[in-house]
């Protein structure tokens, strides 16, 4: 369930930003929503309803399998996840105000036009920035995640230094781009976490957890 979950997560939000990126990275966005307006609800209810329920799920699903190798580690993750969570949810709703902004941007007069493209990119960046905090807060939940299974074994403990490796990219990489975007450092730090993801998804899909280890869980 954890591994489903975790690759529908990467897919809802991945296909929500997409169809959000393609309308407002245009050079007069604002007519672009206007004309776009189901695409930007579509992709704000795959970001901000579907991603949201499954993002908290995966956490919640694991707290009892996590729990009984280290209680703290475990909160921790849920917590961090948690609060990632939000974080992004608030960063699509900015998306979802550019709504009546592009309402009012199409019928204004050219004295407001300006002032409403200046509230249009700053909802932009409210929403970049809350990509990025909300990743970098994901992160160290990740770390937290992972550093359990390692100790666990419940995954091969190469995985999960592979996991700690992605994490660590990915919360340099989210801090990075809040000083100043760079698309080579944005590729390249959500490259390692995100390929781990997706192999660790289809590993508990296909193998599950080590029956080994979960045999020799703490009290059992």
């Amino acid at each position: 369930m954890f591994g489903i979950f975790f690759i529908f997560t990467f897919l809802s939000y991945g296909i929500g930003s997409g169809l959000i990126d393609s309308v407002i990275t245009t050079q007069d966005f604002l007519s672009n929503v206007n004309v776009n307006q189901t695409q930007i609800v579509i992709g704000v209810i795959l970001m901000a309803l579907v991603h949201t329920f499954l993002n908290i799920g995966m956490p919640v699903i694991m707290l009892p399998i996590l729990k009984p190798y280290n209680r703290y580690l475990a909160y921790g993750y849920l917590s961090a996840a948690t609060v990632a969570t939000v974080t992004l949810l608030v960063g699509s709703i900015f998306l979802l105000l550019l709504l009546p902004l592009s309402d009012e941007y199409v019928n204004a007069s050219s004295v407001t036009i300006p002032n409403i493209e200046i509230m249009g990119m700053l909802l932009k960046k409210g929403s970049f920035f809350g990509y990025h905090m909300g990743m970098a807060l994901w992160s160290l939940g990740g770390l937290m995640f992972v550093s359990v299974l390692y100790t666990s074994k419940l995954i091969p403990r190469p995985m999960s230094v592979w996991g700690i490796v992605g994490y660590v990219f990915l919360l340099l990489g989210s801090i990075s781009e809040m000083f100043g975007h760079k698309e080579i450092v944005e590729i390249v730090s959500v490259i390692p976490g995100g390929l781990f993801e997706i192999t660790l998804s289809v590993w508990l899909i296909v193998k599950g957890f080590n029956a080994s280890a979960i045999g020799s869980e703490p009290g059992k």
